[in-house]
């Protein structure tokens, strides 16, 4: 693609970044085959061809961003799939997010759309005040009958976030119970010299909403004969979706702190990460920190260490011992999360892992689609988002499974909210076929 940015203009590095990655676009119209939003609408503009002429247009002549262009964008689920569509190699992932920033620095929403984002972003990535939010829900959702819908689009977009914030509340007001936290250990499961030291981020959302899988993640490392240190705190990626770099750069900052002190203390073989949304940002700090000379080198070497779960249990020989138990035979319907097939192109690490602990492992039609989760999109855009969690769960059903797993929280909170078959972390799953507890879910179910 040609582009006409003056000298002045490429002096900014983000944008001389972006105009590379236009240049390598050849207009060849892979990408929309594969565009969950494309797909659905059928809308060019809502493909990612289409959304890198209106970012090309925007940053090209250094204007504010508008609300057309605004409204395609903010329909992108940042999924990936293009970029694994794309024979150019167009790094489509840091041009929405360059634009995404942009947006947010130049276009003033309406209230409305500004309230629902600010509270996304002060509560979601904050364990204590996710917490208090659901509980919140719950009384709400008890006791207060929803409200008739008001005339105007705006008005119908708020309430149409509201009830799904409302839902997704709903959901896991049913399946949350108390779990004793994860604790760090000294030494490797049997009292022996750990092998190493694993770094196991505990995440916001995850460490409030999947804390199973934390608990699990941490058996799993300590019976490879590893020792587990916590990395407590937000990575940074919700808010680096919603445009926020101020505020994703703090969360980065605070992360980059504790990893930081824990190489002090001693190496660390991996930083591990449970929901492979946090895993991808992780690898992505890199290049988001790139020109901070207080954390550039931190940030490179965060993302080296980087590993998903099933990652790092496949490059030490993860070993499930004869896998032998009720769960034998049992057919998984394994569900990628974009930000694992498509952001961090882990393939089929995963199912590998599932069939040698036992799992009859199918594969879902149309797997290369998002589920609709995809960050807070099920809540900013939620008619997009429900159609997308409906072609999802058609397609599970016709592989006859017994139940789902999954590598990312999002996506369970958004298929567990309409499926019939419980969705569980791959961690919890492979846990129970190496000797550990059963998924509440599935006694649950």
């Amino acid at each position: 693609m040609q582009t006409h940015f003056t000298p002045g203009q490429l002096r900014d590095p983000d944008l001389a970044t972006s105009e590379q990655i236009l240049r390598n676009c050849v207009h060849c119209g892979f990408c929309t085959a594969t565009c969950p939003t494309y797909v659905l609408l059928g809308d060019e503009l809502d493909s990612p061809r289409g959304r890198i002429y209106l970012i090309k247009d925007m940053l090209e002549g250094s204007r504010p961003a508008r609300q057309p262009v605004v409204q395609h964008l903010d329909r992108c689920l940042s999924c990936l799939a293009c970029m694994t569509t794309c024979p150019s190699g167009v790094h489509y992932q840091h041009l929405i997010d360059h634009a995404r920033v942009h947006v947010e620095r130049t276009y003033r929403r309406p209230w409305r759309e500004r309230l629902v984002r600010a509270l996304l972003a002060r509560v979601v990535p904050y364990p204590g005040r996710l917490r208090a939010a659901l509980a919140l829900a719950a009384l709400v959702g008890r006791t207060v009958r929803a409200p008739p819908r008001p005339s105007g689009a705006a008005q119908d977009e708020l309430l149409a976030a509201c009830r799904a914030m409302l839902a997704l509340a709903g959901t896991l007001r049913a399946k949350r119970r108390p779990i004793a936290p994860v604790a760090s250990a000294s030494t490797a499961a049997g009292g022996h010299r750990p092998r190493g030291r694993v770094a196991l981020l505990s995440g916001c959302a995850q460490s409030v909403l999947n804390p199973e899988g934390q608990a699990a993640a941490a058996r799993l490392i300590e019976r490879s004969g590893f020792e587990v240190v916590k990395i407590d705190g937000c990575c940074g990626a919700l808010v680096h979706h919603l445009g926020r770099a101020g505020h994703a750069h703090e969360f980065a900052a605070r992360v980059l702190g504790q990893v930081d002190a824990e190489l002090k203390r001693g190496a660390l073989e991996a930083v591990v990460a449970m929901a492979s949304g946090c895993g991808t940002h992780l690898k992505d700090y890199g290049h988001l920190l790139r020109n901070d000379q207080r954390y550039a080198a931190a940030g490179a070497r965060l993302s080296h260490l980087t590993r998903d779960i099933t990652e790092w249990l496949e490059a030490v020989g993860w070993d499930p011992g004869g896998a032998s138990g009720s769960h034998r035979g049992l057919i998984v319907a394994y569900h990628s999360a974009c930000s694992m097939q498509h952001g961090q192109r882990l393939g089929r690490t995963p199912q590998r892992l599932l069939e040698r602990a036992g799992f009859v492992v199918r594969e879902i039609p149309e797997g290369h689609l998002c589920c609709g989760s995809a960050g807070t999109y099920n809540v900013l855009q939620p008619q997009l988002a429900a159609q997308l969690r409906d072609r999802k769960l058609r397609n599970i059903r016709s592989t006859s499974a017994q139940l789902v797993a999954a590598g990312n929280v999002g996506c369970i909170v958004q298929l567990a909210g309409a499926g019939n078959l419980p969705i569980v972390h791959t961690a919890e799953l492979l846990d129970w076929a190496h000797g550990g507890p059963e998924p509440r879910s599935l006694s649950d179910s």
